[in-house]
């Protein structure tokens, strides 16, 4: 909230403090895709919201003179003069619920914070997410001082909000945080230096928690239960033997079961055992048979993603090393809203050397470190090819696949990072990880390794360094 402040004083500030503003518009068009229906609660001079690109966008502004010239700068968006502790659909016009609600550098100076966060419960549907950034209290001394000497905008009496406090308050109104983090380290422009502070210096692990900015990201505490259909998509090249007893052991799923093989350039019978196997099956699991015209699995998932018809989308490795019997469990973490992408974890139970090769652990568990620092959201086993995510969510993922563009041979990674960039839930399920029973490993270690790394490199740039 921006106080008595006149448009032409706010605006002189967001000159002086560039970078900081320049941050914070980085930081939520990291946070928030573009083209969704967007509501900012103390939207000021509106250039924030602005910034998400919103296909709706509305903002809420309690001093009539910014928001006048919030109108005037941004005529696509819908600026309305209001209090935010009195808020609520019918009163600002908007029936439709939206999918981001914004509170930037406005928690701090609400008389009820409280009582604010529980009243965006009316704006929302299952799936939306509140973005919250408020100053790190350890800079208040200096802000303080800036405000005496003129360089920072006047402020009315501020809250003293912790990370923790914020954190207590949401999940007290029905929220849940999925992640958070800090940025900006030097509010004021300087060149080069401001560059080097806030893009690179400012993600550094001992550096970060300096950040003037804390920001969190949350959704509804309890989502809607439902019974969906499941399609299980099984990339297959070169396992021959292993065709019958996916379907032999695969579990019927919610109110309808899809397999589809996706065979990719076999040099064994995997292709007619497919089709032999489909054309014996007579029971209660509708299953498809696939031939990917490209390579790479990732190309094989996203064959089979595109074909299916479930509401829900499994990935089952065709080498069965993840039991096609602890699919259940999968879906009933994705179904009863406990996470919106679940990813497999085989580092928690006993594995024995040959079906994971004290090498291969080492390196599970260090990409795994990399991909939580990396998603700001905690995994153990970022290596695992069982992983489900609602189809309505893919879409959403394939239609942002441009941010990150197509460097993912496996197809694992674009679906956590695109998971991630979405703000999903990202939750584990354990399994007991097996031995293969037929065939041999199509992973070439060494290659395939650097080109991880090459991914997590690529990644920093897009989800921590960003320009």
């Amino acid at each position: 909230m921006n106080g008595m402040l006149q448009p032409e004083g706010l605006q002189r500030f967001h000159r002086r403090n560039r970078a900081y503003y320049e941050d914070l518009n980085r930081l939520h068009q990291v946070l928030v895709a573009p083209g969704l229906r967007v509501l900012e609660i103390g939207c000021g001079l509106g250039d924030l919201l602005a910034a998400t690109h919103p296909s709706h966008g509305v903002g809420i502004e309690r001093d009539p003179a910014i928001a006048a010239a919030a109108r005037e700068a941004h005529p696509n968006l819908r600026i309305l003069c209001a209090e935010a502790a009195a808020i609520d659909p019918e009163a600002i016009g908007e029936s439709e619920p939206f999918d981001v609600i914004l509170l930037a550098n406005t928690l701090n100076t609400l008389e009820d914070v409280q009582g604010v966060i529980e009243r965006l419960a009316a704006f929302c549907h299952d799936r939306t997410r509140l973005v919250v950034s408020f100053h790190n209290w350890l800079w208040q001394p200096l802000l303080k001082a800036a405000e005496r000497l003129g360089l920072r905008q006047p402020q009315p009496p501020e809250s003293w909000l912790t990370p923790r406090d914020v954190q207590n308050l949401l999940d007290l109104a029905g929220w849940e945080v999925l992640k958070q983090g800090h940025r900006c380290l030097l509010p004021r422009h300087l060149p080069l230096l401001s560059t080097l502070a806030n893009r690179w210096l400012s993600q550094l692990p001992v550096l970060e928690q300096f950040g003037l900015t804390h920001w969190l990201v949350a959704r509804p505490a309890t989502p809607a239960q439902r019974r969906p259909s499941v399609s299980v998509v099984i990339p297959a090249r070169n396992e021959a033997g292993n065709i019958a007893a996916a379907i032999d052991r695969m579990p019927l799923l919610g109110s309808a079961t899809e397999v589809l093989f996706v065979e990719g350039h076999s040099s064994d019978d995997t292709w007619a055992e497919i089709e032999r196997v489909c054309a014996a099956y007579s029971g209660p699991l509708q299953l498809r048979a696939l031939r990917q015209s490209g390579r790479g699995k990732a190309d094989a998932v996203w064959l089979g993603f595109d074909q299916s018809e479930g509401d829900v989308l499994m990935i089952l490795d065709a080498d069965l090393t993840v039991r096609p019997e602890d699919l259940p469990r999968f879906y009933k973490a994705l179904a009863e809203g406990r996470g919106e992408f679940v990813n497999g974890c085989r580092l928690v139970y006993p594995r024995t050397n040959a079906a994971m090769p004290p090498l291969n652990t080492a390196a599970n568990r260090f990409f795994a470190a990399a991909f939580s620092w990396l998603l700001r959201q905690r995994l153990k086993d970022t290596l695992c090819g069982t992983k489900v995510i609602w189809k309505a969510d893919y879409e959403r993922l394939k239609a942002g696949r441009a941010y990150f563009g197509d460097f993912d041979p496996f197809g694992d990674f674009d679906l956590l990072f695109g998971a991630s960039k979405l703000n999903l839930k990202i939750v584990e399920v354990p399994v007991r990880y097996q031995e293969r029973s037929y065939g041999s490993s199509n992973i070439a270690h060494v290659k395939e390794g650097l080109i991880l790394a090459r991914m997590c490199l690529y990644a920093a740039q897009k989800l921590r360094f960003t320009p």
